[in-house]
């Protein structure tokens, strides 16, 4: 089974600008300082494009993962798709929509997932992979809408 939710966020940025910053490698680490995830394959520093990889390395429950995701579909500056091809999830799907809005734009994070280990995974779905993500994403979307137009991060 596939476990989803939606994270809509206001910015005052351009969709472009707001766009290229979901997709920039570097402010994604700056993102999560957290969990200390780094790109340690594919592209590693820059903008990210269709059909690139980019191998993350972080801690999660305190445990240490890798995953890697493959941008599978771009459409500047509407929308890109990020899957796992490598990773601790069956699945992980994350579609990155932007539209304008007054004053800036709005971000809609669109995450489909599914847990290993069948019943088991389920239950860890909803019960503590699921908002454990959706704060993830959450503070991500805040952390991007929250830069400044006039920094230049990428």
């Amino acid at each position: 089974m596939t476990a989803s939710f939606v994270c809509r966020t206001q910015s005052t940025l351009p969709p472009e600008r707001l766009f290229d910053l979901a997709r920039s490698i570097d402010v994604h680490v700056d993102s999560q300082k957290g969990s200390r995830e780094r790109a340690v394959a594919g592209v590693t520093s820059g903008l990210i494009g269709e059909g690139q990889e980019v191998t993350w390395r972080a801690r999660h429950f305190a445990l240490p993962l890798t995953m890697t995701s493959r941008v599978t579909a771009l459409d500047f500056p509407r929308s890109f798709t990020d899957e796992q091809v490598r990773g601790p999830f069956r699945s992980f799907r994350h579609v990155h929509e932007f539209e304008p809005a007054p004053g800036g734009s709005i971000m809609t994070d669109r995450v489909e997932f599914s847990a290993p280990f069948g019943r088991l995974g389920r239950a860890a779905e909803m019960l503590v992979l699921r908002p454990y993500l959706q704060r993830l994403i959450r503070n991500r979307a805040r952390f991007l809408a929250s830069i400044s137009s006039r920094t230049r991060a990428l």
